[in-house]
């Protein structure tokens, strides 16, 4: 079926709500949109659940909408510009790349995501993958499960003991600011490169700002926060790769478009860096045979650093608080197309 809808917040029969609120596709929580409608009430809301198969069945239900609430699917600038009465597009991600932004700045609609929810989360992932890369978790419970006991120990021999070695974020955003707490107690050192971000607030979380090429050839464990854009698409490839120890670690817990993921597995193969742990790659979800899955020198999770049992309601309140902000007429908390605001109508309330 090309367009169907999935859910309704129900009305009295006859009544007509004053704002219309689209969801991408269906709920995955139960109670349906239960969360998000607590936050809108006191508006005269009518949440509907949409699922559909093209931009021009997605319409069929959208095109009228006040409020769009993307849930992870692309939202094209074909259905942007179809968009009459759209006042927010709100989106439960950190991302925004699987969203026209630029279309919906031209079109003045305010694009919200949900930035710091989930840092925590990521940050303790990050750790976790770097922890389990660096002592070959994966290659030791396969050799225990082998029956080969002894035989793991060998393995380990070969590498230095994580105390004294050096770690380097590519990016210093939210995330890898959350990182130093959890991993500066194992006795690394830590560099950081990242041009938006004054070199004093580096400075104060005990991190060295260093070049990318330095960091690149100095780090033993290099951790890639860069966000999807098309600025940053690729910008990891063979240079870099070919700039790195030959005993470092690549973990990705950003953006898997920021890697040129051909580079990065003939690093591997080549022997270029020892290891990748990553939670990230260039196609979501990936090709079966994607080369990557074969090698024992990579560890892998479905991009799921963000999820734990509190990051989906919070998500889910977050989105609903922002379409409530924006249909009250005020200005939203988190807008990734800031300049939009001032013309928009919408009460700046913040201090």
């Amino acid at each position: 079926m090309a367009l169907r809808r999935d859910w309704k917040a129900r009305l009295p029969e006859g009544k007509v709500a004053k704002y219309k609120v689209v969801a991408q596709g269906r709920s995955n929580a139960a109670g349906g949109f239960s969360c998000e409608l607590e936050e809108l009430r006191g508006l005269d809301v009518e949440l509907t659940a949409v699922t559909a198969d093209s931009d021009t069945a997605f319409l069929e239900g959208a095109q009228d909408a006040d409020a769009i609430l993307v849930r992870g699917m692309p939202l094209s600038s074909t259905v942007i510009k179809r968009l009459t009465q759209c006042k927010i597009i709100a989106l439960d991600s950190v991302g925004t790349n699987h969203v026209a932004v630029a279309a919906a700045t031209a079109k003045g609609i305010p694009v919200t995501n949900c930035p710091d929810i989930n840092v925590q989360e990521v940050a303790e992932h990050t750790a976790a993958l770097i922890l389990a890369a660096h002592r070959r978790l994966l290659q030791m419970d396969k050799t225990v499960r082998q029956g080969l006991w002894w035989e793991g120990h060998a393995p380990l021999r070969q590498l230095p003991r994580l105390f004294g070695q050096t770690l380097g974020f590519i990016s210093f955003g939210n995330i890898p600011r959350a990182v130093v707490p959890l991993l500066k107690p194992f006795g690394l050192r830590l560099l950081a490169h990242d041009p938006f971000v004054m070199e004093t607030v580096m400075i104060q979380y005990g991190v060295e700002p260093v070049g990318l090429q330095e960091l690149l050839q100095r780090s033993d464990f290099i951790c890639n926060h860069l966000p999807g854009s098309a600025g940053t698409a690729k910008l990891i490839g063979e240079e870099q790769f070919r700039l790195m120890k030959s005993n470092a670690v690549f973990v990705n817990t950003g953006r898997g478009t920021t890697v040129d993921e051909a580079a990065l597995i003939l690093a591997l193969d080549e022997g270029w860096i020892a290891h990748a742990a990553l939670d990230v790659l260039e196609k979501e979800p990936p090709d079966p045979k994607n080369p990557l899955f074969t090698m024992e020198n990579v560890t892998l999770t479905p991009h799921a650093a963000s999820a734990s049992a509190r990051v989906v309601e919070v998500s889910r309140r977050r989105v609903g608080r922002e379409i409530a902000l924006v249909l009250s007429g005020r200005w939203p908390l988190s807008c990734v197309n800031p300049s939009v605001l001032q013309s928009s109508g919408l009460r700046k309330w913040q201090t």
